[in-house]
């Protein structure tokens, strides 16, 4: 089994002039034929293995080792497989040799096999074929051929571009001392232009950032619980309790973005009238081009922007939001939740009190917007660099939105319960949840709280709480599934 180390990335602005960014563009597209290709040969293959009569019988055994045993086979004799796609993309990356080198191609190969395997084991429906454009990264395999950092400078094909690094920025200095990996070449449209940049993947641990105070980013001491919703996240230690919205700069853009899709709609609608049936559905039957104006095409970009504001936006906050956390503790518990889950439409028809049936959509925009399960990486990231982990828990087991500590029973609440009443204590649904995941037992099965630490901390935790419900009050907006 290949040895893995520890990487991280730096990512550094490349200083381009015009001819080379014409022939990244060309390359970018390059990679995107391949990696179209290489989608249509594994569909063309999974196809052929579907309607074979060895795959027929293989579905129809049990789980265990045979069956895995049996579809391993299938996939090796069908050339479902990583190097079998490397052996078909090596002729045209040789007629392309030029611009794309074999280490970069084989990068292309695998990255589209990636994508595939996830219909091949029933985690995906479709692989999509990338659309004009859509091409944003290529990558090679190490820094010794094809795409390479050497002094500063990306070297590939007959390119040699220069990395933009600040004398003043000391954390890329300490940085690009450790071993380059590999480099990717990736491109991002900024006002209208592409912009492109180089990210190092580099061996080791990111070095400490420093500040006028010293350390920037400081790792606690102590218990830390969290509760995480869709929106929202409740964190409890022993000496802080948080209650925030997560990513909450990220509702700034959506409204303004929904506006630019409507007005992208009737431009649409308008140019391309018999692309559209008489109910405003697409005419699928009518093949002709798309004709787009130049205004679509402005608001087009203008909604490109949006979103790659909205992007950074999240990560910063996100980012920030991490090293916050962190502060709190070196032992953190959170709950399993199924995100993806929670993507998918409803599949039962219901009705509301009024007669009317209920959507089926359940939280899609909201998990796009605020990426809880892209904090709890961040996170996890981050703890990794400093030898720590973070401890999952079973849901369904512990059941910390049920439990109550003072009688040891375990009691369902509807969603819209926000506040738990023991005994005229008032205590916030999220928040108690994630005093609760405090108290986890640390051992393998992290399935029981510990009632005796409970009562010994809930008096401080409840003047924690309650100082924390008290600031949320006085602010100008908060979210309904704060309780506030």
């Amino acid at each position: 089994m290949r040895k893995t180390t520890p990487s991280y990335i730096v990512t550094l602005r490349l200083k381009t002039e015009v001819f080379q960014e014409d022939t990244l563009n060309k390359r970018f597209e390059l990679s995107r034929k391949l990696y179209n290709a290489c989608v249509n040969e594994l569909y063309k293959r999974y196809r052929t293995l579907q309607q074979s009569k060895s795959y027929k019988k293989a579905r129809k055994m049990k789980k265990g080792k045979a069956k895995n045993d049996a579809f391993s086979a299938l996939y090796k004799q069908f050339g479902l497989f990583e190097y079998s796609i490397h052996a078909f993309l090596k002729p045209m990356t040789q007629k392309f040799k030029q611009n794309i080198d074999a280490q970069s191609g084989q990068k292309i190969g695998t990255r589209a096999f990636l994508a595939f395997k996830k219909v091949m084991f029933g985690d995906a429906k479709k692989v999509y074929f990338k659309r004009y454009g859509e091409m944003e990264s290529v990558e090679g395999k190490s820094n010794k051929a094809g795409i390479r950092f050497i002094d500063h400078t990306i070297v590939w094909k007959g390119l040699s571009i220069p990395v933009i690094v600040k004398k003043q920025d000391a954390y890329v200095h300490l940085a690009l001392r450790d071993k380059v990996k590999y480099v990717r070449i990736k491109r991002e449209f900024l006002k209208g232009k592409y912009i492109y940049y180089a990210q190092l993947v580099l061996e080791g641990i990111p070095p400490h950032a420093y500040n006028s105070d010293g350390l920037k980013q400081q790792v606690g001491v102590g218990r830390v619980g969290i509760d995480i919703g869709t929106s929202t996240i409740a964190t409890c230690s022993e000496k802080k309790v948080l209650l925030t919205e997560l990513a909450p700069r990220v509702v700034n853009y959506e409204a303004e973005i929904q506006r630019i899709q409507r007005k992208m709609d009737r431009s649409k609608r308008t140019q391309n009238p018999s692309k559209y049936n008489d109910d405003g559905t697409i005419n699928r039957h009518y093949r002709e081009r798309w004709v787009y104006s130049k205004r679509y095409i402005q608001l087009r970009n203008r909604y490109r922007e949006l979103h790659r504001k909205n992007r950074m936006v999240r990560k910063q906050d996100h980012e920030t939001l991490s090293n916050e956390l962190l502060a709190m503790g070196d032992l953190f518990f959170v709950e399993t939740m199924s995100f993806k889950g929670l993507q998918k439409r409803s599949k039962k028809t219901e009705k509301n009190k009024h007669g009317r049936f209920k959507k089926k959509k359940r939280f899609g925009r909201t998990l796009s917007n605020r990426a809880p399960s892209m904090l709890l990486n961040y996170l996890e990231r981050k703890l990794k660099y400093n030898g720590l982990e973070l401890n999952k828990v079973d849901t369904a087991k512990v059941k910390a939105s049920q439990y109550n500590h003072f009688d040891d029973t375990y009691t369902k609440k509807t969603l819209s319960t926000r506040w738990n009443d023991f005994n005229g204590i008032r205590i916030q649904r999220d928040l108690y949840s994630a005093f609760l995941l405090m108290s986890i037992v640390k051992d393998d099965e992290l399935d029981k709280i510990d009632r005796d630490f409970c009562f010994k901390t809930f008096g401080s935790f409840r003047k924690l709480h309650d100082r924390v419900m008290q600031t949320l009050k006085t602010k100008t907006r908060t979210l309904q599934s704060m309780g506030v």
